[in-house]
């Protein structure tokens, strides 16, 4: 199993490029079962996740053919011309709860699905039922058979959906399931991310009807069949973040090229409030950092409010900040568990039920660490970008499921870090 090595104290400087979304990527491979046409996506980041998706739907039947690009990333084609299994099986929705999402386009397509269900997971329940209670709406049989979810219908129906929380995987299964249902669909207190305009995009470009992706209120009016398109991922929102806190961090000065600011108001608020000097540039964002950040206190909020993939990240800045911040997750109720690892690297956080008490400390030190989730164990990477002397991260494999090549594109700004096989 790979560890990471980071020997903190050099200030980042130069360029680095953001990869394409993995949370965009994930549902818009999916949706290439709602067609029997060749899709073909650009700027699909080499992943973990995305080598599952891609075995799950090769799993099913979905020809794949991949392209390594020369811009980065993968370039990808795939038909689900001839689909030979209904089943997505436990073995792999497990490890990722994506993977939960082919049911709407396979229920749409196909009339049936049986695919398992994803349990929890370290940062906290997701349950799945805001996804069934939609579909059953739109006339579908749901039952639940020794862990699987059974779903059939002769023809999905139009229907008017409340989401009673704006989840995105609902949002985006009931969406993909609307495309081929018979008549309109609406779906309320839909999710907003960005994630959800780019999904909504790529069904576009396949011959959907679809109107607001990006708004509360999302409108699919039913098609009879969905062709094959051409698409390119947006840049991921999360990893542009993530390298803007670590310029911050050490002071540098990066152009994160990519990084999109109209997919990250919120959190460029609060990264100008903790002292960063930002320069929002064609193409990307230019992040320089001061000696020491400002405390400012940060609620995660549903898209387009601050965003719980970067509240980890930002934990690590607010550290060995000037002050005392509070940290608020409204989101996930457990993801504080990189509190406690940052604390053996000699900060001070005190948990308190969903706030984290941020007091700022002089630094950091190395320290031999493990990562619990993807969020928690870039927030580690960060930590140890700033400490004294070198940090130690193992179970590094959930890096791996979010972040294309980290040590890497450090690496090019100056960063002292490394893999190592353990």
């Amino acid at each position: 199993m790979d560890k990471i090595l980071v020997r903190g104290g050099h200030r980042l400087e130069g360029e680095v490029v953001v990869s394409g979304s993995k949370n965009a990527a994930l549902p818009i491979l999916i949706s290439s079962l709602l067609t029997s046409d060749i899709c073909e996506y650009h700027h699909v980041p080499d992943l973990m996740d995305i080598h599952t998706t891609l075995k799950l739907l090769a799993g099913l039947g979905v020809r794949v053919e991949k392209v390594q690009s020369a811009a980065g990333g993968m370039d990808l084609l795939l038909q689900a011309e001839t689909i030979t299994n209904l089943r997505a099986v436990y073995d792999l929705v497990k490890t990722m709860r994506a993977s939960f999402l082919v049911l709407g386009p396979l229920l749409a397509r196909f009339g049936e699905a049986r695919v398992s269900t994803p349990g929890g997971c370290a940062i906290g329940a997701r349950p799945v039922n805001l996804h069934l209670k939609g579909l059953a709406q739109m006339g579908a049989k749901i039952e639940r058979v020794h862990g699987y979810v059974e779903a059939s219908a002769k023809k999905l129906k139009g229907a008017r959906i409340y989401l009673d929380l704006p989840s995105v995987g609902a949002t985006e299964n009931l969406m993909m399931a609307a495309t081929l249902a018979e008549g309109k669909t609406i779906i309320e207190n839909a999710a907003k991310e960005p994630e959800i305009e780019d999904l909504g995009a790529a069904l576009i470009k396949m011959g959907a009807k679809i109107n607001g992706c990006g708004a509360d209120i999302v409108t699919i009016d039913g098609v009879d069949r969905l062709h094959g398109a051409k698409h390119d991922v947006i840049p991921d929102r999360i990893e542009a973040g993530t390298f803007m806190v670590a310029a911050a961090l050490t002071g540098g000065d990066v152009f994160v090229q990519g990084a999109r600011a109209d997919h990250l108001d919120a959190f460029l608020f609060k990264l100008r409030e903790a002292g960063a000097e930002l320069s929002v540039r064609e193409g990307g964002i230019r992040v320089k950092g001061n000696d020491r950040a400002g405390s400012v206190d940060i609620t995660t909020l549903p898209y387009p409010g601050f965003p719980t993939d970067l509240q980890a990240q930002m934990m690590v800045l607010m550290s060995v900040a000037g002050g005392v911040s509070v940290i608020t997750e409204t989101i996930f109720e457990n993801r504080f568990m990189h509190a406690l690892e940052l604390n053996r690297m000699g900060a001070d956080i005190r948990l308190e039920g969903n706030r984290a008490i941020v007091r700022g400390v002089e630094n950091l030190s190395g320290a031999p660490v493990m990562a619990t989730d993807l969020r928690a164990s870039v927030s580690l990477v960060l930590a140890g970008l700033l400490a004294r002397s070198e940090t130690e991260i193992s179970r590094v494999y959930h890096l791996d499921r979010g972040y294309e090549h980290i040590e890497k594109k450090l690496s090019k700004v100056g960063a002292d870090i490394k893999r190592v096989k353990a």
